[in-house]
């Protein structure tokens, strides 16, 4: 029972910090590693609450739908920096 507390209080202590960086990071590429960080947490408490298929559908669902897709988002619209302009 002791273990199962501690456990809880570190990915919970890991679900706000993540949840945190995110709004607070003002790089978006971190922000979205973050999220990932944020949402794989979430399917590790769906684990410990024993809803095995909740944490599947969160890590197929989100981690790897909606967060590929955001990456692919901010790495199509990145800005090419003037140092990347000068060796073109």
């Amino acid at each position: 029972m002791v273990y199962e507390m501690l456990a809880f209080g570190l990915f919970a202590l890991v679900t706000v910090a993540s949840s945190l960086g995110v709004v607070l990071v003002r790089d978006v590429w971190h922000s979205a590693l973050l999220l990932g960080v944020a949402l794989l947490s979430v399917a590790v408490h769906y684990v410990m609450l024993e809803a095995e298929f909740l944490a599947a559908m969160q890590v197929l669902v989100y981690v790897g739908g909606v967060l590929i897709l955001i990456t692919f988002a901010v790495m199509l619209t990145r800005q090419a920096t003037t140092e990347e302009v000068a060796e073109v």
